[in-house]
């Protein structure tokens, strides 16, 4: 990997920078899509590369699964087998550990599972983790962690947390001896819940084995906690970190979240949010969310967004086909995915030019203006950008704040 910042925010802590793999160049801030399965549903790698695309995840678990270290070993590796030409990132199966925690027993050695589809028992150590995103080949490569609620309390968190970091050394090593440092960069994932002192101990330990890492990962969030907890938890994470490191924050896919977490020094961010919100029928916009299935859009014969480059508004695709087809053709969340993933994409990367160009702080500020509207800013968002110099309430005599709106995180899988 190489890691270089090329532009920083005169204000907040964002930043631009140019991260080199061995599949090609991916500018940051981004946000990468989730191909759970080793494709976006609904979509060809053919048609994603052609969104512009070039940074995308797979899910290590599944894949182990379904088709099999075996098949990928026999073609290669998962970018010849989805034949994907860009860079790639895998989880390291950690999540699952929360969301298959009824057919999963955490120890020491790692974690054992009870495959979802036959019942047969997995153990999912740090060393396999590490083999079987060797064998997928992915050029970022993530530690196996173990992750709990972020709801959890008591010691079961810094157990948890202690566990990630030893369970690091063991990931640091196996990559070590595996002879593909050279291609494939492996990221510590910090741990501690909601506690900010755990967070610090975590933080403390990833850094000091800062030569042995590529990048860091911000995890162990998104998964109900109160939004107000959740930036400060963010804003804590990123201001530590190394800066000559990419800094990720796993589960982020809202709007609002995404352009908030770039503020406060993220780097990267996943979630399946866009293209799940694409398949009931949701397509995002920047004044905001559109549901396609109301009834409003039956004689509407507008594209989504006349602005918007995808292949669904370039095509003149209008609301009232969507709205006709969403629960009739899966060729409509087919088109509304393109449409949300290039949504996504031009709202990282106007962040990425207004940061070079200076003019960040007015990008945040002409998007929640237009995003929110006359609903109301979520307070949360007002709190955590003004915490970077960002005062989405200046200048705006008749902005009004949402108290406690979007409070809670949840995540989306």
């Amino acid at each position: 990997m190489q890691f270089e910042i090329v532009a920083k925010c005169h204000t907040t802590r964002a930043r631009v920078s140019r991260m080199k793999l061995a599949h090609g160049v991916t500018m940051l801030p981004t946000f990468m899509p989730v191909a759970t399965q080793a494709a976006i549903k609904g979509l060809t790698a053919q048609q994603v590369e052609a969104l512009g695309i070039n940074l995308i995840l797979n899910n290590t678990y599944h894949l182990n699964l379904r088709p099999g270290m075996n098949i990928l070993k026999e073609i290669g590796g998962a970018h010849r087998f989805q034949n994907w030409r860009h860079n790639l990132l895998t989880d390291s199966g950690g999540f699952q550990l929360v969301s298959l925690s009824k057919f999963t027993k955490i120890t020491e050695e790692g974690a054992l599972f009870s495959s979802p589809f036959d019942g047969e028992p997995t153990m999912l150590t740090p060393e396999e983790s590490m083999s079987i995103q060797h064998t997928i080949g992915a050029d970022i490569i993530m530690q196996l962690d173990d992750v709990v609620s972020s709801l959890t309390v008591g010691p079961r968190v810094e157990e948890a947390m202690w566990r990630t970091i030893r369970w690091l050394d063991r990931c640091i090593e196996t990559h070590d001896k595996s002879g593909k440092k050279d291609v494939q960069n492996l990221f510590a994932i910090v741990q501690g819940g909601l506690d900010p002192e755990l967070r610090d101990k975590c933080l403390d330990e990833m850094i000091a084995r800062r030569d042995r890492v590529a990048g860091y990962a911000i995890g162990g969030l998104s998964g109900g906690e109160e939004k107000d907890v959740f930036w400060r938890i963010i804003k804590q994470c990123a201001a530590k970190l190394p800066e000559d490191r990419p800094r990720y924050s796993m589960g982020i896919g809202f709007a609002e979240d995404l352009l908030v977490c770039v503020a406060l020094g993220v780097d990267m961010a996943d979630c399946v949010f866009p293209t799940r919100t694409a398949r009931f029928g949701v397509a995002l916009t920047f004044q905001g969310p559109m549901n396609l299935r109301l009834g409003k859009h039956a004689a509407d014969f507008r594209p989504i967004d006349e602005s918007c480059p995808c292949p669904t508004c370039t095509d003149k695709m209008s609301r009232a086909i969507l709205h006709h087809t969403i629960t009739l053709e899966t060729a409509a969340a087919h088109a509304i995915t393109q449409h949300n993933l290039v949504f996504q994409a031009r709202l990282m990367g106007g962040a990425r030019d207004a940061i070079v160009n200076g003019t960040f702080p007015d990008y945040l500020k002409t998007f929640f203006k237009n995003y929110f509207g006359e609903a109301g800013y979520p307070e949360w968002c007002v709190n955590a950008l003004k915490s970077v110099g960002v005062d989405l309430l200046e200048g705006n005599p008749g902005a009004r704040v949402q108290a406690g709106a979007g409070a809670k995180w949840e995540r989306v899988e």
